[in-house]
């Protein structure tokens, strides 16, 4: 039975509604819990809404040589991370999971990232060159990992359609086999870096290179860039619960709904607690590490061809 063309377009305006208002407290509870966990009493919860609305009200600073891409780069980066929300459940089936399938997927979370290169390399300062030097470097063994998981469900599923793959696909061969469990067990080490928190926010690194790519932009475009990041967080998280801890999607509403925003809430609590006890890493630490992950990653997908 096809579906009228405006409930999928209705989900798809739910799920970015959703995302855009979550987005935001998520990043206010990661703040204030980090806070805690190193004895401080933090900022609000809602501060971060104060932030954005601040940063949207403030003056759009330009020079006449601005170029076309730092511009056109801000409004990329978010438009692409809601593209993603579109496709990937969020306590219910994904509105637009028909019009796509892994592949899409796979390319919109690395323009994703793409974007942050086009924005330091437009802005051309020293601190953004160095900046997207080290978020290409991370890229190159950060993407192929969640690409690897994805093409592991398909392998499981033998299907790249996405309501498939996104309803704990690496489990599809029945039980939890060796590959699934090696991908969890990767996706949970490599997390942060996704959501790029401490330890692996290198090409930020606001204490080293005064944020890095961004550190151009001002007023509404941060605001916007800002927004992207935190969006991140949600989408990601989504994502993996899609992908490796779907159980109770079947309960229907509200039960499915409240059980996934709390697996949600456990990986933003996950990637508090790891930015709040670790330093940050430096470059060559994070790429022996994302090596390290990717070869056990790649070794999940030899198993799962397998049937292992």
């Amino acid at each position: 039975m096809t579906l009228p063309p405006l409930i999928p377009l209705a989900g798809a305006a739910a799920n970015i509604a959703v995302v855009l208002l979550a987005a935001p407290l998520f990043e206010g509870l990661l703040r204030k819990l980090t806070a805690r966990i190193q004895s401080r009493q933090g900022p609000p919860l809602l501060q971060p809404y104060f932030d954005l609305l601040k940063l949207l009200g403030k003056e759009d600073i330009e020079s006449g040589e601005t170029p076309r891409m730092q511009r056109f780069a801000v409004y990329l980066a978010l438009a692409t991370v809601l593209t993603v929300a579109c496709l990937v459940p969020m306590g219910f089936p994904a509105p637009l999971d028909a019009v796509g399938d892994a592949i899409l997927l796979i390319y919109l979370l690395t323009l994703a990232g793409i974007c942050t290169l086009l924005a330091g390399l437009a802005a051309g300062s020293t601190f953004s060159v160095l900046g997207i030097s080290r978020e290409m470097m991370s890229m190159m063994l950060l993407e192929p990992l969640l690409a690897v998981a994805l093409v592991t469900g398909a392998v499981h599923t033998r299907s790249f359609r996405l309501d498939t793959l996104l309803n704990g696909s690496v489990y599809a061969s029945g039980g939890v086999p060796w590959s699934g469990l090696i991908l969890l067990g990767v996706l949970l080490l490599s997390f942060q870096g996704f959501v790029q928190r401490v330890p692996f926010d290198i090409a930020e690194a606001e204490t080293e290179l005064m944020e890095g790519p961004l550190m151009e932009y001002s007023g509404p475009k941060l605001a916007l860039f800002k927004y992207a990041q935190m969006s991140k967080l949600v989408v990601y998280s989504s994502l993996a619960v899609g992908l490796f801890i779907p159980w109770g999607s079947e309960l229907g509403f509200p039960w499915a709904w409240l059980l996934f925003w709390g697996k949600v809430l456990a990986f933003v609590l996950l990637v508090t607690l790891v930015a709040a006890t670790h330093a940050r890493y430096r470059i060559d630490q994070a790429i022996r590490y994302f090596a390290t992950l990717l070869a056990a990653a790649l070794g999940a997908l030899l198993l799962a061809s397998c049937g292992l």
